[in-house]
Parts: structure tokens; C-alpha cells; sequence
């Protein structure tokens, strides 16, 4: 009883950190090119100048994710090797949010280079925070049906936090600038409002968590460089486990990235949007809520399949669909509640590779391990930024004058990068998984014995 006490309370406490967390990462990740184009308003030069940084940013701090990964693994502290960094980035990101959602006046070169500073610290920041909170949850539970819930609950919250911002960002910072007499100026305010409630909420996760022992006699030396290597490269199951989710969030956070501007430019009502997103919210959270009931009912590659079928149908829809929100909302929901399925699953098969890398290499490196998580969200939201930008670019979408059409042209090129080519990347990923991940639960039932097998043997030696 003390033990399913405990796990009730890490659940909760654990998964109500995602909400303000995944509200500002939603914000910076999606908000932050239309806060560029729309509300502080540069010419295609510049705007091609910082998505090139963007990306090459987000390329180049990817690969450092490994190393945070080590340094975490490596922390030794009275409250663990997790809290101390999400502590530190959680505070740095709040600051570095608030610098990226103002321009200082600033215009030209002068602007490039503060956004160049504060973009590369925001990479930093945020990846402090994210490696060592999602690198937590599987220390949490070693039964798969447990991580399930709590990566359920956790994704339910994080989704509540990011379909608030999709919801309320337009009005809001519409209002909010008319209150201060600067849209700039609402952006600002309504950042800072989505700042505090992060705070608020990743303290519960540092005051109300409490991590269960690990089982399996793990190798509890240092991490060094080569360690790091053997974790990454020599775990077949976590390169396999990171092409597909490369491949799933690159299309993702492609159609995500375009929302604003398809509603705004195709459809020619940007109000439509929040209505599309609060459906999609609603739809996505229900979709989480009932996984339990499908995961204890079908394997998780009936599952995988399930939810493809979903999105391809999703993405046809909206790719014909006319400006009508029934059509436009039955596309998202189908789409949606794949995607939801498709992030729960991918997240607990990253969690299973610890386990399986555990057995096979002798040591546990959950931090590492799950450093490839923001190192793929990071590289799939470098070539989304790339995508979007160039596409507003090339479509012709930048150079608009208000009042003015987009013409079909601009029209095809902007559905295909937005749909099309999601569904090419997605559907892909599908297959790769298909073909190479082996960790089913018969396998990780076996893996979980083998560890418990060797704990004992290392015990009856000591």
C-alpha cells in the first residue's frame, strides 16, 4: 500500500510539471517566428538570416544534449542527480524567454545578433531542464503498464499546458496589446504570465517527487566521454528508437509551425484558428486519457498501426478541405489523436531501451538515454523552422502587404510543406519501426527478470 501511495503521488506530482513547462516551450517553439514576422515585422533578408541561425543553432546545441546527459548522469547531490538541473534551467529559461519575446528596439544587425545571443542561451537553458526532467521518469517505475500512466498523465498536462497557449495566444496577446497600446508589449506581458505558471508547477515536481531504488546492480562509476558513446551507439534499440521519433517529430512540428499562417493566409480568418485548437485540445487530452483502456486491450504495434491510419486520414482531409470547421475539425481530431498515441508510445519505448541497455551494457545512463529526446525534438524543430521559414520566403507569404492574396501558387507550395511532406516523414517512421524495434512486452518482461536475476547473483558474491 505505501508503495502504490507513493507512486499515485510521484505520478501526480511528476506529470503537473509538464503544464507551465510545455506552455512556454509551445510559446518560444511556435510563437516565437510568428512574434518575428507578424508583431515586430523584418524583411525577407533578415527573416532568412535567423532562420538560418535558428537552425544551425539547434543542430549545433543537439549535439551537445549527450553531454548534459553525462554531466546530469554524473551528479551526485543530497536531493539527486535530477532536481539540481531542473532547477537551474527552469529559473534560466523563465529569464531567456522573456529576452526572446522583446526586440529592444533594436532592428537589422543589431537585432540578429541580440536574438542570436539570447536564441543559443534559450537552447542551453531549456536543455538543462528538459534532459533532467524527462530522464526522472523512468526511474519512477520499472513496470511498463505504471510508465504508461504516468507518461499518459504526463503528456494529458502537457498538452492541457500547450493547447491553452494554441487557444488563448491570439486573443490574448491581441488584448493585452491593446490594454498596453503595443502588441510587442502583449506579447511580453503574456510570456511573463506563462513564466510563472511554469515555475509554479515544476515545483511541485521538485518538492512532491520521491524516487523509488533502482533494481539490477547497475554501475553506479562516473560517466566519461567513451561511456557516453558506448550508451548511445552500442544500444541498437535506442538508435532505432530515435530515427523513427526523428522522423515523426520533423513532420509534426512541421504542420504545427504552419497553423497560424494557413488559417490567416489559406482559410483568410485567423479567429478559426483558436477554435481549431481548442478541438484539437480537447480531442488530443481525451485521446490520452482513454490509452490506458487500449493499451490494456491491444499491443502497442496495434496501437502504432491504429494511429497512422488516423493521421494519413487526417492530413487527406485537411489537404482538401474547405474552409468549413466541420471538415477542418474532423481532419484534427483524426490527426490528433494519432499524434497523441504516436508521443505516448515513442516516449515509453525510449523509456524501455534504458532496461534493455541496462542488461546489455551493464550500466544504466537514463540521462543520456533520454538526452536523445530533446535532441531529437531540438533537430526536428531546426528542420521545421527551416521548412516554415523558407516556405514563407518562397510562397511569397513574407512579402504580403495587408489586404493581399496569397496566390495558388503560393497556396500549393505552402499545403504541400505543411501536409504533405509531414505525412512522407511520418508514414516513414512508421515503417522503421515497424522493422526494427524488437522491445515488445514479452522482451521487456524478460529483460526486467534478467536484471533482477543478475541483482541477486551480485548479492550472493558480496
Amino acid at each position: 500500500m505505501e508503495r502504490s501511495s507513493n507512486f499515485r503521488k510521484n505520478k501526480f506530482s511528476f506529470g503537473m510539471g509538464t503544464i507551465g513547462r510545455d506552455m512556454v516551450y509551445t510559446m518560444v517553439s511556435m510563437y516565437l517566428m510568428v512574434f518575428i514576422t507578424e508583431v515586430v515585422g523584418v524583411s525577407d533578408q533578415t527573416l532568412i538570416t535567423i532562420t538560418t541561425i535558428m537552425m544551425v543553432a539547434r543542430v549545433f546545441d543537439a549535439f551537445n544534449d549527450p553531454i548534459m546527459g553525462v554531466i546530469i548522469d554524473n551528479t551526485r547531490s543530497r536531493i539527486g542527480k535530477y532536481k539540481p538541473w531542473i532547477v537551474i534551467g527552469l529559473f534560466m529559461s523563465a529569464f531567456v524567454a522573456m529576452m526572446l519575446f522583446t526586440d529592444m528596439g533594436l532592428t537589422g544587425t543589431s537585432y540578429i545578433i541580440y536574438f542570436t545571443i539570447f536564441y543559443i542561451l534559450w537552447d542551453v537553458a531549456w536543455t538543462m531542464n528538459d534532459i533532467s526532467y524527462w530522464s526522472m521518469m523512468p526511474s519512477l517505475s520499472y513496470d511498463q503498464k505504471e510508465r504508461e500512466e504516468i507518461g499518459a498523465l504526463s503528456r494529458i498536462f502537457a498538452n492541457i499546458g500547450l493547447f491553452v497557449v494554441v487557444a488563448s495566444v491570439i486573443p490574448v496577446t491581441n488584448m493585452l496589446g491593446e490594454q498596453f497600446g503595443s502588441k510587442k508589449t502583449g506579447f511580453l506581458v503574456y510570456t511573463g504570465i506563462l513564466v510563472i505558471i511554469m515555475i509554479v508547477f515544476q515545483m511541485v515536481t521538485v518538492f512532491g517527487v520521491k524516487e523509488p531504488p533502482v533494481i539490477g546492480g547497475a554501475d553506479e562509476s562516473k560517466t566519461d566521454l567513451k561511456g557516453m558513446l558506448r550508451a548511445l551507439f552500442q544500444n541498437d534499440q535506442l538508435l532505432v528508437t530515435a530515427v523513427a521519433m526523428a522522423l515523426f517529430m520533423i513532420g509534426y512540428v512541421t504542420t504545427t509551425s504552419f497553423g497560424v499562417y494557413y488559417f490567416k493566409y489559406v482559410f483568410l480568418n485567423e479567429e478559426m484558428y483558436s477554435v481549431f485548437a481548442i478541438v484539437l485540445g480537447v480531442s488530443q487530452i481525451l485521446a490520452l486519457l482513454v490509452f490506458p483502456w487500449f493499451s490494456r486491450r491491444h499491443s502497442r504495434k496495434t496501437l502504432y498501426g491504429g494511429a497512422i491510419i488516423l493521421i494519413v486520414l487526417g492530413y487527406l482531409i485537411f489537404f482538401f478541405s474547405p474552409a468549413n470547421m466541420i471538415f477542418i475539425g474532423a481532419a484534427g481530431i483524426l490527426l490528433f489523436v494519432g499524434q497523441a498515441f504516436i508521443q505516448l508510445l515513442m516516449l515509453v519505448f525510449l523509456a524501455d531501451t534504458i532496461e534493455y541497455g541496462h542488461l546489455k551494457l551493464g550500466k544504466r545512463n537514463e540521462s543520456v538515454t533520454f538526452a536523445i529526446q530533446p535532441f531529437i525534438n531540438k533537430m526536428g524543430a531546426a528542420v521545421a523552422n527551416g521548412i516554415v521559414g523558407y516556405t514563407l520566403v518562397i510562397s511569397g507569404i513574407n512579402s504580403l502587404n495587408d489586404g493581399e492574396l496569397l496566390s495558388q501558387r503560393g497556396l500549393l507550395i505552402m499545403k504541400s510543406a505543411m501536409m504533405l511532406l509531414p505525412l512522407l516523414l511520418i508514414v516513414l517512421s512508421f515503417f522503421i519501426y515497424r522493422k526494427k524495434y524488437i522491445i515488445d512486452e514479452k522482451t521487456y518482461g524478460e529483460i526486467i527478470e534478467k536484471l533482477v536475476i543478475r541483482e541477486e547473483d551480485k548479492k550472493e558474491v558480496e
